[in-house]
């Protein structure tokens, strides 16, 4: 008899917490993966000591989902969003917090922009969209803070934010004061997206001087906080937005992601060339989509081709960091909130290897 999604979801949905309450009434199970009767799930909670006193509450998830009449293996994964930054209290006679506009003529700067307590800045972009651009830079993110970095992600995408969703977040940062902004934090990581700040259902329709003020404004406007690295998930192309933050931020450089196909590596050949004219550093490439292994045969197969971004790589003198697989794993995961990085499966091996050559090469 096969497992379901929907049997293991209502086991772990009565698993009681110290505080007398449920996992399914707290809300904090994330991410569950069935297949062929191996178990995966997230329980994610809001704090590191929280997660601490959940150890137990884990423990006895996994015995309870084991105890289910086709499962083969469990796999639970304990996680936090990290401490929320400190807010001020705003006195009785202030009222609520004052509205922060988001969008607008970016103001002057006498010399780029580099957040306080921000060690580096890397940007991840593409030529192209649909190469997974913003699928490698929240896992890449999380990969990072499981390997004790500190890590901030800034969806700079402007017209198509996709972070909120991959990192499951979608409450609206607040301003204390109308003039600066808090993050939120997701899977360990300090995150801030426009798609935060709009309504999600309208489109952004901006000319390119209110995409630059919006950058700016989350560049030097949001409390970032002491980070190793800030992780800046671009938009496709070689637009306004990559021309604002190279020129108008302290880049430490970049990185970009490319299928192996043809078509795409031309277009990730613009985006090199647009990092060379604007002297901003490639700090490598990623192939993306390298390699699909067939869940019922295990067949590996390479649907866009192979071994393209690596060639490439050398052609060019870059450094080449890394082939991801192409999984149906981490395109739900994704959807569901939770970064295939934040656990133990064959692909966040993968990630976590990338991160691993990132912080023994000096760049995160």
């Amino acid at each position: 008899m096969a497992v379901t999604k929907e049997a293991v979801q209502e086991v772990l949905a009565g698993i009681t917490t110290p505080d007398g309450s449920t996992l399914g009434a707290r809300d904090l199970v994330r991410a569950i993966m069935v297949k062929d009767g191996a178990v995966q799930f997230v329980i994610e909670t809001t704090s590191a000591d929280e997660a601490r006193m959940l150890a137990g509450v884990r423990d006895a998830a996994e015995v309870a989902v084991k105890s289910l009449p086709g499962v083969t293996s469990v796999s639970a994964v304990l996680t936090a969003h990290g401490p929320k930054a400190p807010q001020k209290p705003a006195a009785p006679s202030d009222g609520p917090a004052p509205s922060l506009k988001i969008g607008g003529h970016p103001k002057p700067q006498a010399a780029p922009m580099k957040p306080s307590g921000v060690a580096r800045i890397i940007a991840i972009g593409s030529g192209k969209g649909g190469v997974g651009k913003s699928t490698v830079s929240s896992n890449l993110a999380v990969a990072l803070a499981k390997q004790g970095r500190k890590v901030g992600l800034l969806d700079a995408d402007i017209y198509g934010p996709s972070q909120p969703r991959m990192m499951g977040v979608s409450k609206r940062p607040s301003s204390p004061d109308g003039k600066t902004i808090i993050p939120l934090q997701a899977h360990g990581v300090t995150m801030m997206s426009i798609g935060l700040m709009v309504d999600p259902d309208k489109a952004v329709v901006w000319r390119g001087p209110m995409l630059m003020g919006a950058l700016q404004q989350m560049l030097g406007q949001v409390q970032w906080g002491e980070l190793d690295i800030l992780l800046v998930d671009l938009p496709p192309g070689t637009g306004d937005v990559q021309l604002t933050l190279c020129q108008k931020s302290e880049l430490t450089g970049a990185i970009v992601v490319s299928t192996p196909q043809d078509v795409a590596m031309l277009d990730a050949k613009k985006a090199l060339n647009m990092f060379s004219q604007l002297k901003t550093p490639v700090l490598g490439l990623i192939e993306n989509m390298s390699t699909y292994h067939c869940p019922n045969c295990g067949h590996e197969a390479h649907l866009f081709g192979h071994g393209g971004v690596a060639e490439e790589a050398k052609k060019l003198d870059v450094p080449f960091l890394g082939a991801l697989p192409l999984e149906l794993d981490v395109r739900v995961a994704g959807d569901s909130g939770t970064p295939i990085a934040a656990g133990n499966s064959p692909a966040a091996e993968a990630y976590a290897v990338l991160a691993k050559r990132l912080v023994d090469g000096g760049m995160a």
